[in-house]
């Protein structure tokens, strides 16, 4: 019988040596997407942890008396015995990554690149030149990928005795995937009609062409609202920054938020919300392009940041910083991000013309159920790829994506499209949760509760909550009911029909 004050010793060591762990991994990374050099080099960040990263650890937890402490603290240790066995894979990986460039037009475009690439700076024809120079590029890099993702499966499966990838991010996040894969491929034919018709509509409109002549590489371009930038408020990026003021919230000023706005040459282009320390340390980087794709960018990355630096610190750090799941994150991030959209926003705070208002939310919220779309089929395309454990087969992948969002997929694209642990589901809860936050904002201070003092005060007492609790327990006990798609579905039949 182990003492109960030394399992409380225990865990408060083993949660240490994982947050420092933590901390020691995202400050290297972080280091890479603001293009600086790096503390130390990725294999260092193990150097003396050789032990710790080990069954004798798992075994400690699995003894602790808090049980949900436990079980964050597990899957935070297999986390790292992870990233510590593939490094050398994943660094290979990254090398060839790095390199890997399409010509188009006598210019390199590198894969990391392409997304604010066809944002901005393409035509249909150069992006048909970028379709046909990322196929054989994804087929050069497709064994180090596949590779990557099988030693993976193969840890979790050998070493950890889990029954399937779906197994153990079931485990982890305390998620029915089936369920979810059932009720997402349901949304999807419900909305069926209204997407196509709406979307054929509009792509006929932008590039004189039908939805099936299209690739992903115009679904990029056509949702950055690109064609709308010329009624983008000049100053809205600094109003944007001071708009929350009326929240009493001053983001300059704001302790642990630092933020990265500026365009700088070897920052990524890709921004992110970077949480070192919960509430302590939280950057936000951005590389701005200009135009609505930027106002949306900064308001999502925003609400991770502000529900990270407005956590409560008297929460435990497991509670701060060890959450399995991010959809949570993610309702606060969507939450913002449409309301810098939304009418109210748009008319009363930047003071645009309302036939313009009217005209970029209607396509805003078509964008929105495109992309929501896109997510739905991306997790309902990796459910069935783990479900099988053949992540070579990629004409299922395309198959599926061209048929619920309309564009054209590559098949030989699909493991560069995939990201870990069906982060896709994630954002598809977020929204759902976003869209119930939304509701009761509305209803409890009107269709403008962003313009309302109030709204900060309410905000604030949800993030203040962390990561204590699960997407699901938050609203269970906030009282904001249940967690489903039907807000949306309303939403959008409203204002696309």
């Amino acid at each position: 019988m182990i003492p109960v004050m030394q399992k409380e010793s225990d865990q408060i060591e083993i949660e240490n040596i994982l947050h420092h762990l933590n901390y020691r991994w995202n400050i290297e990374v972080l280091a890479q997407w603001e293009g600086v050099r790096v503390p130390f080099q990725p294999y260092q960040i193990y150097d003396g942890y050789e032990i710790f990263i080990s069954h004798d650890t798992l075994e400690r937890i699995d003894k602790l008396k808090n049980k949900t402490a436990g079980t964050r603290l597990k899957y935070a240790l297999i986390d790292h015995f992870l990233q510590r066995s593939l490094l050398p894979h994943e660094s290979e990986m990254q090398t060839w990554m790095r390199g890997a460039a399409a010509i188009v037009n006598g210019k390199k475009i590198y894969f990391r690149d392409i997304i604010p690439w066809c944002q901005k700076s393409s035509t249909y024809k150069s992006r048909q030149i970028l379709q046909k120079e990322t196929g054989p590029l994804c087929k050069l890099l497709e064994p180090f990928a596949l590779n990557y993702w099988n030693i993976l499966l193969d840890i979790l499966e050998e070493e950890f005795g889990f029954n399937s990838y779906i197994n153990y991010c079931q485990k982890k996040k305390g998620i029915d995937y089936l369920y979810f894969y059932n009720y997402f491929k349901n949304f999807l034919l419900k909305t069926d009609n209204l997407y196509f018709n709406a979307m054929e509509y509009w792509t006929r409109k932008r590039f004189g062409l039908p939805l099936n002549k299209l690739t992903r590489f115009d679904a990029i371009n056509i949702l950055s609202l690109v064609e709308f930038d010329d009624v983008f408020p000049e100053k809205a990026m600094g109003k944007l920054v001071g708009f929350f003021n009326k929240w009493s919230i001053d983001l300059k000023k704001t302790r642990g938020l630092n933020l990265e706005l500026e365009r700088e040459e070897k920052k990524s282009s890709q921004a992110i919300c970077f949480i070192l320390q919960v509430p302590e340390e939280v950057y936000i980087l951005m590389q701005p392009e200009g135009g609505w794709v930027d106002l949306e960018t900064l308001s999502h990355e925003l609400g991770h940041g502000l529900s990270a630096v407005f956590t409560s610190s008297e929460l435990s750090m497991i509670d701060r910083e060890m959450a399995t799941s991010y959809s949570l994150s993610e309702s606060y991030a969507f939450l913002l991000q449409n309301m810098a959209l939304s009418r109210p926003f748009l008319k009363e705070y930047l003071g645009m013309d309302t036939r313009d208002v009217k005209e970029l939310f209607h396509y805003k919220m078509l964008k929105d159920l495109s992309v929501f779309r896109r997510y739905a089929a991306k997790f309902i395309s990796e459910f069935e790829m783990f479900k099988k454990r053949d992540l070579s087969d990629g004409e299922s992948y395309a198959r599926l994506m061209a048929r619920y969002t309309g564009f054209y997929h590559q098949p030989e694209s699909h493991l560069f499209d995939l990201v870990p642990e069906f982060y896709s589901l994630d954002y598809l809860l977020g929204w759902m949760g976003e869209s119930i936050m939304e509701r009761y904002l509305s209803e409890s201070l009107g269709t403008g509760w962003m313009l309302r003092h109030e709204t900060g005060d309410i905000l604030k007492k949800w993030w203040s909550q962390g990561n204590r609790l699960d997407i699901f327990q938050f609203f269970e006990i906030n009282g904001l009911g249940p967690l489903t798609a039907d807000l949306l579905l309303k939403r959008w039949k409203e204002n696309l029909s």
